[in-house]
């Protein structure tokens, strides 16, 4: 083996590289030969080259190429260089990608190469670099402005998606239905129903016609937005035989709203309509169970999935299982389902018998389980506290708090966000950045003040402090949801409906807190936590408190 350092001039070129880069030869039996490797003279040959490269990843023939690409003189091609980019993405080396990046914009490669670099950038999470070659390009077309929106939308960078869809339309592009497939989950994601709306009225507006993709992106929308009935008018109006997809969306929305008996249903048209359920349709149905607490429905499911439809169980479809038995309050067959998972559990896992052990007061399984994480993060922490909390061992409770400042882990922070007027709030639990700050502070003030007089009572077992009960009751008024909805209240008509949005399950203390709210002020207050969909009315839930 020899390792020999060059350094790499194009004459004429920006380029200067300095590799360091193993010229032993090997076998390359997904590549090429070496023979063929270096007899390489046209840059078609090295662009085959690299096109291999880039589906087998293989960094040291990549930069053997990259030496034969400067030295045939092909440095100034964009082609190349960006197919060469997009291989080091590949080989997961995204800082060559980045030095290569500037020169592939310096020399202004042509549309089709871009796309294929931005595509190639979102889908290696590298989204700055995406859209610094987006901002680059003199020249664009309808294929850039969506694989840049859709890759923002595949990195969760929702709001930065909405954003280039209105720039996409200043500058008189006109979207298609690939474009509106990806604003629609940006919105659904964000929980966003004026944008949703606004979105779907723009597809109407420009005559797109609704494909079975478009229509269950619509159906998953308005779902998470709370609106499950435009929802269910949406899917009664689509076009879809023996489409899974749009059956499968309808019955996840319902099983995010809690409403199992209509999601079984919804299964049962869907064998009267001939239409094969898939893996997909399953994970909405188990999920429908366990939020309405139907064990025996869940267990029949299970098994239909398997001896009916040889459906193969995979690690969601346990996860749907133990979450059913966990909610339930049948800890032991929660367990005993991880157990026999034919595969390895995930955190998400232990992390939801985790959360039934704090629930149902079982430290001693809440100990098992913990030992069972092999990576404990912020939140497995808190649970096995409060898990300690709720029976009243506060020197175990003390003991993981320990562990955590120890360790340096930090409590997960609860964000909530409220869409109104067009603009989207955010708030983090003891947020006080917002310009209305001191207003939104006397208003929650006022309204826990007006709650405890119709029997609202805080819950400070819920607090992972050693402090005085008064200080604990105050961590909890300053919840995330709790000055997402004083700001709602603040800024909306009375009798307006708020919707809330929250990166977290939402905790006792708040979801009893709701309630009172939305009897005391007469108004309707949606949450989608990370669980499910809670609609407060007149003092109720429709979770029934079963979350």
């Amino acid at each position: 083996m020899e390792v020999v350092r060059r350094r790499l001039v194009s004459p004429g070129s920006s380029l200067r590289w300095s590799h360091t880069t193993i010229f032993t030869p090997r076998p390359y039996s997904t590549v090429a030969s070496p023979q063929t490797l270096y007899s390489v003279s046209d840059d078609q040959k090295l662009f085959r080259i690299l096109e291999s490269c880039k589906l087998s990843p293989d960094f040291r023939t990549a930069v053997s190429v990259h030496g034969k690409i400067i030295k045939h003189g092909y440095g100034t091609c964009p082609l190349l260089l960006s197919m060469l980019t997009k291989v080091y993405v590949a080989c997961e080396k995204p800082n060559l990608a980045r030095q290569l990046l500037s020169d592939v914009c310096f020399l202004n490669c042509d549309v089709v190469s871009a796309n294929l670099l931005i595509d190639s950038f979102m889908k290696a999470g590298e989204i700055d670099v995406a859209k610094k070659v987006f901002s680059a390009l003199p020249a664009r077309d309808v294929v850039t402005w969506n694989s840049t929106i859709g890759g923002c939308v595949k990195n969760g960078f929702f709001l930065e998606a909405i954003g280039m869809f209105k720039e996409m339309l200043r500058t008189k592009f006109e979207p298609d239905g690939f474009t509106f497939s990806s604003v629609i989950t940006a919105c659904s994601r964000l929980g966003a129903l004026n944008h949703g709306k606004w979105v779907h009225g723009l597809m109407i507006e420009k005559k797109i016609k609704l494909n079975y993709i478009l229509s269950s992106a619509l159906v998953d929308m308005y779902s998470r937005c709370g609106r499950i009935e435009t929802a269910k008018s949406i899917f009664d109006a689509a076009q879809r035989t023996n489409n899974v997809s749009i059956w499968n969306a309808m019955i996840n929305g319902l099983a995010m709203h809690g409403l199992a008996v209509d999601a079984i249903s919804m299964f049962k048209a869907m064998e009267g309509d001939n239409v094969s359920p898939d893996a997909v349709t399953f994970i909405g149905l188990l999920t429908a169970c366990s939020h309405c607490g139907f064990v025996e429905q869940g267990r029949k499911y299970f098994n239909l999935m398997k001896n009916d439809y040889s459906i193969q169980p995979q690690l969601e479809h346990y996860g749907a299982m133990v979450d059913l038995f966990a909610r339930a309050g049948l800890l032991e067959e929660a367990y005993a389902m991880i157990n026999k998972m034919p595969m390895e559990p995930d955190v998400v896992i232990w992390r939801t018998l985790l959360s039934a052990c704090r629930t149902l007061k079982n430290p001693e399984l809440g100990e098992e389980v913990v030992a069972k994480i092999k990576h404990l993060g912020s939140g497995d922490y808190v649970l096995l506290s409060n898990t300690y909390c709720s029976t009243k061992k506060w020197d175990n409770a003390e003991t993981v708090r320990w562990s955590m400042h120890k360790k340096g882990v930090r409590k997960s922070t609860g964000k909530s966000w409220v869409e109104l007027h067009g603009d989207i709030h955010h708030f983090r639990a003891g947020d006080r950045s917002h310009p209305e700050t001191e207003a939104i502070h006397k208003l929650l003030e006022a309204l826990i003040h007006r709650t405890k007089m119709e029997g609202y009572v805080s819950s400070p077992d819920l607090v992972l402090m050693d402090i005085s009960e008064e200080e604990k009751e105050e961590n909890l008024n300053y919840h995330s949801e709790k000055l997402a909805l004083a700001f709602g209240i603040l800024k909306s008509s009375p009798g307006t409906e708020i919707p809330i949005s929250k990166n977290l399950r939402t905790c006792v203390d708040c979801h009893c807190w709701m309630k009172i709210v939305s009897k005391v002020l007469h108004r309707v207050i949606t949450v989608r936590d990370r669980i499910r969909f809670h609609r407060f009315e007149r003092g109720s839930c429709t979770c029934g408190d079963y979350w």
